[in-house]
């Protein structure tokens, strides 16, 4: 601390004494010149006024912060700073020298005086940002680092080039700027020529030899943004963005790797979070599976919408105390208030789930806790049914029990028509609550149903990462297998807006787009990687897996006329049937599921759900 105060006085005073003999110097320089012109100055009221216009001048050079300025980061918002508060001293003086008659300096000097104060008091501040850019263009011309192109010729752009000459870990060296306004073409930034359209990409990334491209362009429009990374792609160089300054919780720009949602070619969803905020404020939230993926990022979002008290309930303890304490260092560091409560335990367990719901008794649950990986669930069938579906049962009738308003099932797209056990299960849960909302005299039951989740656990863009890192080969199982893909943060607000609009019974469905080819998606990461499919990284087809479907069910099909919209046009809801409880068999399969085989729990499963082709095979 000691250290810390010394090293900030003695900066303070090195300016001052920069701005000291700057000041002085104009002064001369003005005396010099009245000389040569043999205009009469008087000396005497100069000198002894000049100490009080220095100190008048430093005085107000603190209080501005002029002296807080990072000498190595001076830009032309400062200059403009030092300008501005010069004029404003150089004026308050000439209006002293006005009503006071002490005529030390003629009035009409102040113009050449502000020019060069301004100038002088500048250099000092300037000269290591102009040696810094000297040696970096030096270091630059001499350096091995990764021929960069730079796609947007603005303020964005020059923050990257600002940041690759700040943080020698990017070991960029730019080469060029790219940018569609004709204007900017063949002029400079940063002393880095701006050299073309980015439609032109290819071309220049051959001229320049470019190794990578840094996309510096806030809210680049998302179907430009698809067409630019599919040019890219094809020329197998390094592609990476920089982050929007709204993304991050800090004012440090940060220069990242394009995004996988960045390859899914469609905008995110919009969500009215306002109507959410209502739904959620001043309730008791239990998120059942509230560490997994979709549970955490519940979660973080419910946490932003200020609830009475969020509940967090899941088996998993070291997931359940990750998010705990990843909630409480932020909610502490922005001082801000959450009533958070962590729970271990697990839904089957329907004694300890209830003991949940008597002591915190929850206006709202949100049920995200179930077994979601398809060949693991093949294996282990019995498992998949003691939590997706004995589990979804006990959450939802104690959520009945106990007068919940509204209970959210968390289901899956692999529910429809489905060739696994999993996504059998799925289903067999989302006819659960909607025989509970038969009987339900308060609690309104919901589901929501979803795509493949970018980026969660288990999913294939992680698996694929590794793979990536670790030389390859990249896995598919079939290389015409699709599947539609969604973020988490679009998952999760679809989930809290169904809530919204859950009047008991719905299954919701969203319209996430086109498809996406897994064999695609694993070429485009890595080539955006810098490396070559099937040459630097090999794709290998390994056939399809247990219960694995080669096309997903499409979502949402606007021709269906079971598929109803919302009042949010990326949402519909699909008309179900009338559930009776005795089609269930809810007591049969919770007495005999601890004597049934792998097989035998498949063929219960089945028997229940007809749709539900046992293997890959219909049932008969």
């Amino acid at each position: 601390m000691k250290n810390t105060k010394l090293n900030r006085f003695l900066y303070i005073a090195k300016y001052m004494f920069f701005d000291l003999m700057m000041i002085t110097v104009t002064y001369l320089v003005a005396i010099f010149m009245f000389m040569v012109l043999e205009i009469p100055v008087k000396y005497e009221q100069l000198w002894v006024a000049l100490p009080g216009v220095i100190f008048f001048k430093l005085l107000i050079f603190y209080v501005a912060g002029l002296y807080r300025m990072l000498e190595n980061h001076i830009g032309f918002e400062d200059v403009i700073k030092i300008a501005i508060v010069t004029m404003i001293t150089n004026i308050a003086i000439v209006i002293f020298i006005a009503v006071t008659k002490t005529e030390f300096m003629y009035k009409s000097a102040y113009f050449f005086i502000t020019v060069m104060e301004v100038g002088l008091l500048t250099i000092p501040r300037v000269i290591n940002r102009i040696v810094q850019y000297v040696k970096t263009n030096v270091e630059w011309k001499q350096a091995l680092g990764r021929r960069t192109l730079v796609v947007g010729a603005g303020s964005a752009g020059e923050i990257v080039v600002k940041e690759i000459i700040r943080n020698k870990d990017l070991n960029n060296i730019p080469v060029a700027f790219l940018d569609d306004d004709i204007d900017k073409i063949g002029k400079r930034l940063m002393g880095i020529k701006i050299v073309g359209p980015i439609s032109a990409v290819r071309y220049y990334i051959d001229s320049y030899r470019a190794e990578e491209i840094i996309i510096a362009i806030n809210n680049y429009p998302k179907d430009q943004l698809a067409e630019l990374i599919n040019l890219v792609t094809e020329k197998n160089v390094r592609m990476k963005r920089l982050l929007s300054m709204s993304d991050v919780d800090s004012n440090k720009p940060t220069i990242i790797d394009v995004r996988i949602e960045d390859l899914l070619n469609r905008d995110e969803i919009i969500l009215d979070n306002q109507d959410i905020n209502e739904f959620i404020k001043d309730k008791v939230v239990l998120v059942t599976g509230g560490g997994g993926s979709i549970g955490s990022e519940l979660c973080r979002q419910i946490a932003e919408f200020d609830p009475k008290h969020l509940v967090i309930f899941d088996i998993y303890e070291n997931n359940a105390y990750e998010i705990q304490q990843e909630l409480l260092r932020k909610y502490g560091k922005e001082d801000r208030h959450l009533n958070l409560s962590v729970y271990i335990g697990s839904v089957y367990n329907r004694e300890r789930l209830k003991k949940i719901f008597e002591m915190v008794r929850p206006d709202l649950v949100f049920h995200a806790a179930a077994y979601k990986h398809v060949p693991l669930m093949e294996d282990s069938a019995v498992e998949a049914v003691r939590t997706n579906v004995i589990g979804t049962y006990n959450a939802a009738s104690l959520s009945s029990e106990f007068d919940v308003k509204k209970f959210v099932l968390v289901s899956s797209d692999k529910a429809v028509r489905s060739t696994n056990v999993m996504g059998a299960t799925k289903r067999y849960a989302e006819l659960i609550i909607q025989e509970q909302q038969n009987h339900a005299k308060v609690t309104k039951f919901s589901a929501v149903r979803f795509g493949n989740v970018l980026g969660s656990n288990g999913s294939v863009i992680p698996l694929f990462k590794k793979q990536i890192a670790d030389g390859g080969p990249v896995t598919v199982t079939h290389p015409d297998i699709t599947r539609y893909f969604m973020t988490i943060l679009e998952a999760v607000g679809l989930i809290l807006q169904c809530g919204v609009y859950a009047n008991g019974g719905e299954i919701f469905i969203l319209d996430i787009g086109e498809p996406v080819k897994i064999k695609d998606l694993a070429e485009k990461m890595i080539s955006l990687t810098g490396l070559k499919p099937y040459k630097d990284i090999d794709i290998t087809f390994t056939g399809l897996r247990p219960g694995e479907k080669l096309f997903e069910e499409l979502l949402v099909d606007h021709n269906h006329e079971d598929h109803c919209k919302t009042d949010n046009k990326k949402i519909f809801i699909e008309r179900q049937r009338e559930v009776n409880e005795k089609e269930l068999e809810i007591d049969k399969i919770k007495n005999t599921l601890e004597d049934l085989e792998n097989e035998d729990v498949k063929g219960f499963v089945a028997s229940v759900i007809t749709t539900y082709k046992r293997n890959g095979f219909e049932q008969k």
